[in-house]
């Protein structure tokens, strides 16, 4: 089971799964103010707006940083409520010699048939190394996957 640490401000939750994280450094270098990877706790939640957080959390490469809106999570529709889905289209990004990337919502099904939502940015391993399937794990450059 993916260890999962949260963070919150109150308004937004900020979710690190350690076991997924490939160590890109995007966070901290596009968000120094939240993300301290040499501070304890290294996600500090009041150094930025919510919006700047969500922003940067989305482009995580790994999908190790998610988020959720903590109203929204609170928010449970009542017995009998019809709740619609609204139709969207998945785009997904292949990269060049990486992961396949999927930035938006998405559910994943494991083939035991295990669901898990995700949100932000979730990466996909192209390359078949990756021992966290079927997330990237970064195995990708050890092997030097080219597709």
């Amino acid at each position: 089971m993916n260890k999962e640490i949260k963070y919150t401000n109150g308004e937004v939750t900020v979710v690190w799964k350690p076991d997924v994280c490939i160590h890109s450094t995007l966070c901290w270098k596009g968000l120094g103010e939240v993300f301290k990877p040499r501070e304890k706790p290294w996600v500090q939640m009041d150094g930025s707006t919510s919006e700047k957080i969500i922003e940067q959390v989305r482009k995580c490469p790994s999908g190790a940083l998610s988020y959720y809106m903590n109203d929204e999570k609170a928010a449970t529709a009542a017995p009998g409520d019809v709740v619609a889905e609204a139709a969207t289209i998945l785009k997904v990004q292949v990269t060049a010699n990486g992961p396949y990337l999927i930035k938006t919502e998405c559910v994943v099904i494991h083939a035991d048939g295990k669901e898990e939502t995700k949100s932000g940015t979730v990466a996909l391993c192209r390359c078949g190394a990756s021992a966290n399937k079927p997330y990237c794990d970064g195995s990708h450059k050890k092997i030097d996957f080219q597709g």
